[in-house]
């Protein structure tokens, strides 16, 4: 098998608040689920804010805080989010918008790239998904973030010390500086080995398509590193 090195890269531009990243990602991972070659797979998530303005306010819900976003009613907002939360049944998944919290995502990307120097970054990925649309939980709260990071293996006392200080600051802001350079506006987007894009929380078809577009590519490119078993 191939170290991760020598893998075809996925990276994926994303905001744990957004509702179709986490829709995005369970279309990924069905079309990865059927890709014959998944095991040459890397897997980066990378960081964006959508609205980097946004903190958690005590008694203020997600449907308050769009309906003044969006200048758009209470009642118009709440439809926007229950449509939003029909799509995602359809891919399986819970949103539960009348509990989730708004919140800053900086600090669970932050968290998320401690997860990938701990080799669990995907997972820590659909735990933060997890807590803020279906579990209402604060991803704005380090002793959150810790309770995540020790489910998925990270000691919690590493994810506070870590929280506490600057670290993974300026890689949080890199990522984001990075999708502007990118032209990138919006997210979810996907991004095989640099050279083919997804945007948006597309069929899994679409998905599919591009990943075998793409490890054919990169194959060609690399000879040497193919061993498929």
């Amino acid at each position: 098998m191939s170290s991760t090195k020598n893998k075809l890269k996925i990276e994926i531009w994303s905001d744990v608040v957004c509702p179709f990243c986490y829709i995005g990602k369970r279309k990924f991972e069905a079309a990865l689920a059927n890709f014959k070659h998944a095991s040459n797979v890397e897997i980066i998530w990378k960081s964006y804010q959508l609205s980097p303005e946004m903190k958690a306010v005590p008694g203020k819900n997600i449907h308050q805080y769009l309906s003044e976003h969006k200048r758009i009613s209470l009642a118009e907002a709440t439809a926007m989010n229950n449509q939003v939360a029909d799509w995602a049944k359809n891919v399986g998944l819970q949103y539960n918008f009348d509990k989730a919290i708004p919140a800053n995502t900086f600090m669970a990307h932050r968290f998320s790239h401690l997860a990938r120097i701990q080799g669990v970054q995907n997972e820590a990925e659909e735990k933060l998904f997890s807590a803020y649309f279906t579990e209402g939980k604060n991803i704005e709260d380090v002793d959150t973030l810790a309770e995540i990071g020790a489910e998925i293996g990270i000691d919690a006392g590493l994810v506070k010390k870590t929280l506490e200080g600057n670290e993974f600051a300026d890689a949080v802001r890199n990522d984001i500086q990075e999708a502007y350079s990118l032209g990138l506006r919006g997210v979810p987007f996907f991004v095989f080995d640099r050279k083919y894009a997804v945007s948006g929380a597309q069929d899994s078809k679409v998905f599919l398509n591009t990943l075998e577009k793409a490890y054919v590519s990169w194959r060609n490119e690399n000879p040497v590193f193919r061993i498929d078993i």
